[in-house]
């Protein structure tokens, strides 16, 4: 066994796998190669305001970037958080002329409600409707709905139970009805090899990054957080960040090629083809006990199974009965199922495919996602493109 292979044992995460192609600050920097920064980033470097919008009981959080333009009103995954969208949000604000609302669904980030495991889809969809009005009142601005994942469903059935009455475009990220329906057996194999505990906010990020959860540095600095609390106080690790004491420097880390890997003292390595939300994994990873125990998970997503085939069921259709232009972004093309195939024939829904990153496609290569929709978002002149934008065409 190298030295290399038995430090990835002494770290107890998992082996690194292989990152998108660089984006943003890293990239500039030329930054490939070195130490990699697992510091927690606020909420505030990427969005200029939140917002908690108060219905009956219930306080939803929101993100803000951008004064003029549609809104481009944005739906996180499951188990994520509305701070999933933060690079994108900082990227295709400068493209083109519009503005951005991240919201923390029911059950995730800074979002509080009554039935916090009500993750109905009708329940969810009818959330994103009254935020919508809270928001703007009886007459909302021209909008956007775009979702990833769980996210992508719930946007779906907002659009089509016409909870948004100034819709004009709704965009779908890396979910497809067959796929997400096959997957969910394996949903609850996935949720229990994640680590239940953190000891720090550093190595929260570094086994997100690290897991191939999300595989750019820069995004798992700022949404990681929103995704975990603290186990003493019950707050989201976001409200932390202003008096966070670093924990000590993380060593550096080596990419370390697949071949390479411990599978069998390790566990199995994710595998270069990102599911839809099935495990990348085949082994649990290693817990941490005593005082290591410090940060936990927002959501206890096995708890909601009961509405996860609600989100799916009928998606397909669903997705191409919306009247309003509609775009499908996904990671990989073996995800289309027969109803979306004929229907990416008949010409009813732009289609893009970003290969080589994961089923976070929005935080693997926000730069590229940014570029698409404000493509979409020019194409239907819904939005006018900044002096320095160049159109990227659809292809599959």
């Amino acid at each position: 066994m190298s030295s290399l292979q038995k430090s990835v044992l002494k770290s107890k995460l998992p082996p690194i796998v292989p990152s998108a192609p660089l984006q943003g600050r890293g990239a500039r920097r030329g930054l490939a190669g070195r130490r990699r920064d697992y510091t927690p980033v606020q909420w505030d470097a990427y969005f200029t305001e939140n917002e908690d919008i108060r219905v009956n009981n219930n306080k939803f959080r929101v993100y803000k970037l951008g004064t003029t333009g549609p809104v481009l009103m944005l739906l996180h995954g499951g188990g994520f958080s509305a701070l999933t969208w933060s690079l994108f949000s900082a990227s295709v604000t400068g493209m083109v002329e519009c503005r951005v609302v991240a919201m923390d669904l029911r059950g995730h980030g800074d979002t509080v409600t009554e039935e916090e495991e009500d993750l109905s889809a009708e329940t969810m969809a009818k959330d994103v409707g009254d935020v919508v009005a809270g928001l703007y009142g009886s007459d909302p601005p021209s909008i956007v709905l775009i979702g990833h994942s769980m996210g992508g469903a719930i946007a779906v059935h907002t659009a089509i139970k016409d909870y948004i009455p100034s819709l004009i475009g709704l965009a779908v990220i890396d979910v497809v009805e067959g796929t997400a329906l096959d997957a969910l057996a394996s949903m609850q194999s996935f949720l229990r090899s994640r680590p239940s505990f953190f000891k720090s906010l550093e190595h929260a990020i570094e086994w997100c990054v690290r897991s191939g959860q999300v595989r750019n540095t820069d995004s798992a600095r700022v949404s990681m957080p929103g995704q975990i609390k603290n186990m003493e106080t019950g707050a989201l690790a976001t409200n932390e960040l202003n008096s966070h004491v670093p924990s000590s420097p993380t060593a550096e880390v080596t990419p370390v090629p697949l071949s390479d890997s411990i599978q069998e003292e390790e566990g199995d390595v994710p595998n270069s083809n990102p599911n839809q939300v099935s495990s990348e994994f085949k082994a649990p990873l290693p817990q941490f006990g005593g005082d290591s125990r410090k940060y936990t998970w927002r959501i206890d997503l096995g708890r909601t199974e009961k509405h996860w085939a609600g989100w799916f069921k009928g998606l397909s259709n669903m997705f191409l009965s919306c009247p309003v232009p509609k775009m499908l972004l996904l990671a990989g093309i073996d995800r289309l199922d027969k109803d979306l195939t004929v229907g990416q024939m008949q010409g009813k829904f732009q289609m893009q495919v970003l290969p080589q990153c994961g089923h976070a496609v929005h935080e693997d290569v926000p730069d590229k996602v940014a570029e698409v929709v404000a493509t979409f978002l020019v194409r239907h002149k819904f939005a006018e493109p900044a002096a320095n934008f160049e159109r990227t065409f659809p292809a599959c």
